[in-house]
C-alpha cells in the first residue's frame, strides 16, 4: 500500500517543489521508493503549468537534486489520495485546513518544520521568492534538517500499516 506525501506552499515553484525534490531523494535512499509517493501543489495557481523558479532549480541542481516540476494548485479532492499534506508555513497550513472537509482531512497537515526537533518555536520556512539566492540556501537547509525528522515518521507509519 503506498504511503502519499503532498508538500504545499504559497505557488509551488519555490517551497515546496524543493521539499519535494529533497524528500523524494530521502525516500529513494532509504530504499522505500516503492512504499511512498511525493508530490507538491500550491495553495494559490498563480504559476499553474510553469515549472520551478530558476533558483529553486539552481540550489536543488548545486546540491545534487533533481529538479523536474510543473506548478499546480491544490485540491480539496486530494486529501482523500494524500496521508499526508505538508505545509510550509502556518499560512499554508491554515489555508489547507480550511479546505479540509473535516477532522480526517484536517489531521492529515503538518508543518514540515514540525519533524525537525531543533526548530524551536519558529515552524515556518520564510519564502525565499523576494530576495536572493541565499533565501533559498536558507530555505533548502531547513527543508534537509526536517526530512530526516519526516522521514523517521513516514517510516514508522509504513511499519505500522506492515503490523
Amino acid at each position: 500500500m503506498t504511503y502519499r506525501v503532498c508538500f504545499v506552499c504559497t505557488g509551488n515553484i519555490c517551497r515546496s517543489p524543493m521539499a519535494e525534490s529533497v524528500f523524494r531523494a530521502r525516500v529513494e535512499e532509504a530504499g522505500l521508493a516503492e512504499l511512498v509517493e511525493i508530490d507538491s501543489a500550491g495553495t494559490g495557481g498563480w504559476h499553474e503549468g510553469e515549472g520551478a523558479d530558476p533558483r529553486t532549480v539552481a540550489v536543488l541542481d548545486e546540491h545534487g537534486y533533481g529538479t523536474a516540476h510543473t506548478a499546480r494548485r491544490f485540491q480539496p479532492s486530494w486529501f482523500a489520495d494524500r496521508d499526508l499534506v505538508i505545509a510550509l508555513d502556518t499560512g499554508h497550513l491554515k489555508a489547507l485546513r480550511r479546505l479540509a472537509a473535516g477532522e480526517e482531512d484536517a489531521r492529515k497537515v503538518r508543518l514540515l518544520r514540525s519533524y525537525d526537533p531543533a526548530a524551536g518555536d519558529d515552524l515556518d520556512v520564510p519564502d525565499p521568492y523576494y530576495g536572493g539566492l541565499d533565501g533559498f540556501e536558507e530555505c533548502l537547509e531547513m527543508v534537509e534538517e526536517a526530512s530526516t525528522g519526516l522521514l523517521a515518521a513516514v517510516r514508522e507509519r509504513l511499519e505500522g500499516r506492515a503490523a
